[in-house]
């Protein structure tokens, strides 16, 4: 083991000095009367004044009649602390000789030598440490995209608001219509500029009685206001929709095709007549914002107790139309269609309706857009599938060759289960292809599922007859004729009501069977109500029909009477 040999004191004492010279934290010394004595490298640069100037100086650097007042409070304290208790620490912001504001921590001891006080101070730069400290602060309190205050600082500001307002206070809610379709349409860049653009918008209305302008992520806002008459806000959010009007251009040039239009949905809700808390009012302004969104959006809706009676009513009904799908409450009601010249059947239009457990039999219109909203259209349609091919192959064995036909949506063909679906039916209750048809709305086709034309090439191949249904009602009939392989074309309704006195639904019908004739299609008025639009439908050449005066939707064992009748008022002819 090497022997230890103490340093020299010369040699100690020139040691200390370079290490303090090389210390990352500013040190100086005082005297008693708080004048330097010494200050390391490290000091100079922080302060911008070299030793020579320090020494002798007080600790001010100037006297203390040209200090501000506040230096000279901070000054005064640090004296007493350290007269008192020979110890002071603090956390304080110092403005150094280049004019820059050091956020620093500083600590002083005394200390006695020969009976001879001195005071060894420690300052260290903290300026980093407060400079991420508040950007951390930042980040937690502001969205990162837009500047704006989050959701944190929007509760907070609204539930002070609440303490010490005594005018009314009104919480807008408010999401960008379409927002996902744009995003995914536009890309993250082009979208989150159009995010920008849009608050710079709303921040050059320079909304009256606004309190705080908020973003919650995305498409998400918050407005809040506060004013003598909520009302008062009603011409604010007129100029918040009147903006939407105008397009948003994505680069620096209004050229043609770089436009977006961003409508949006408005929720609001205010205190005291809504809530007198800020959560109820946020809430109540989400739900007056979500009943917006329900009903198609770029609305503005304030908030009533009718909102919630029909919030609570979409929830129930979600609920009642899952039990109905697995409970098979949904149920196929046949109206029939007939050759308009002999009257006889030729097959029917198989109608939902539900069997409702207390409410009863209920129509399409009470509940088949909750079926479409909630995504359940596919087990709809297949539940009814298996009825009408449970049924067609009784009325089979009954000798009634038939067809029933089913509506399907051009969402439920894009389901990779459904042509499997179909032709499974056919395997499992031996019936021919040609008793099934399918009728596909107009405007269903309008949202040009990608593989809507693929799927109805397949049923076609199967020998599945496929229908047009409301034709002439949508945007693009013809290029749907010349795209798909339909067999059928079902003339709506509001073309043949008053097919005998309007010469315009008159000349529209004429028109639509004579393209039927040059496309080799058939053709089926839907809608027929008396004998008059029969005779007038026959004479321009229409084969098929139904409507009310033939029959109304009937239930299976009513249709089979019906076919059983006409069987034997056949062979009694014969």
């Amino acid at each position: 083991m090497t022997a230890f040999t103490p340093i020299p004191l010369e040699d100690k004492h020139q040691l200390l000095v370079e290490l303090c010279e090389q210390f990352e934290d500013a040190i100086f010394i005082l005297d008693k009367n708080l004048r330097y004595l010494s200050v390391n490298a490290t000091y100079e640069l922080m302060l911008g004044y070299t030793e020579a100037f320090l020494l002798g100086r007080p600790l001010g650097v100037y006297a203390a009649d040209f200090l501000s007042e506040e230096e000279q409070a901070v000054l005064k304290n640090l004296t007493n602390s350290l007269d008192s208790t020979g110890f002071y620490e603090s956390d304080f912001s110092m403005a150094n000789r280049y004019g820059q504001t050091l956020d620093c921590h500083i600590t002083y001891r005394r200390i006695y030598l020969d009976d001879t006080a001195y005071y060894i101070g420690k300052i260290r730069n903290m300026s980093i440490v407060v400079k991420n400290k508040k950007k951390l602060v930042h980040l937690l309190n502001y969205d990162q995209l837009t500047g704006l205050p989050n959701r944190k600082v929007f509760l907070s500001q609204t539930s002070e608001l609440l303490l010490d307002s005594y005018q009314e206070v009104i919480i807008v809610r408010l999401n960008i219509d379409s927002y996902r379709n744009l995003a995914i349409l536009l890309g993250p860049d082009c979208i989150n500029t159009l995010v920008e653009n849009f608050v710079l918008r709303i921040k050059a209305l320079e909304l009256d009685h606004l309190r705080c302008f908020s973003h919650f992520g995305g498409d998400d806002f918050a407005l809040l206001f506060e004013c003598k008459d909520a009302n008062m806000v009603r011409h604010q959010l007129d100029s918040l929709m009147q903006m939407c009007e105008r397009p948003f251009f994505l680069n620096n040039n209004a050229t043609k095709g770089s436009e977006v239009y961003c409508h949006i949905s408005v929720g609001v809700s205010y205190f005291p007549k809504n809530d007198n808390e800020f959560i109820g009012l946020l809430t109540k302004a989400e739900k007056a914002l979500n009943y917006v969104k329900q009903h198609g959006g770029d609305d503005v809706c304030w908030y009533q107790k009718s909102i919630n009676e029909f919030n609570a009513h979409h929830i129930q009904l979600e609920s009642e139309l899952r039990t109905a799908t697995s409970e098979g409450q949904f149920i196929p009601y046949f109206q029939p269609k007939f050759a308009l010249d002999t009257g006889e059947i030729t097959g029917f239009e198989a109608l939902v309706r539900w069997q409702h457990p207390t409410r009863g039999l209920l129509q399409p219109i009470d509940f088949i857009d909750a079926v479409i909203a909630h995504k359940l259209s596919l087990e709809l349609f297949s539940q009814m599938a298996i009825q009408i091919a449970e049924q067609l192959s009784v009325w089979q064995t009954l000798g009634f060759n038939q067809h029933i036909c089913i509506n399907a949506d051009a969402a439920e063909f894009s389901h990779p289960d459904f042509f499997d679906l179909v032709s499974n039916l056919l395997v499992q209750y031996k019936i021919a292809a040609h008793q099934l048809h399918i009728e596909v709305t107009e405007s269903s086709l309008i949202k040009r599922h990608s593989n809507v034309k693929k799927q109805l090439n397949l049923l076609k191949e199967l020998g599945i007859c496929l229908a047009l249904d409301d034709f002439g009602t949508g945007y693009a009939s013809l290029s749907y004729l010349q795209e798909y392989p339909f067999d059928f074309i079902k003339i709506d309704k509001s073309f043949i009501s008053k097919i005998t006195g309007d010469r315009t639904q008159h000349a529209i019908v004429k028109a639509i069977l004579q393209l039927a004739q040059a496309l080799d299609m058939q053709v089926i008025a839907e809608g027929i109500e008396n004998e008059q639009q029969r005779d007038l439908l026959l004479t321009m050449g229409c084969q098929y029909g139904q409507g009310y005066w033939f029959g109304k939707p009937m239930p299976a064992e009513v249709a089979t009477d019906m076919l059983m009748q006409q069987h034997l008022s056949k062979n009694k002819d014969c």
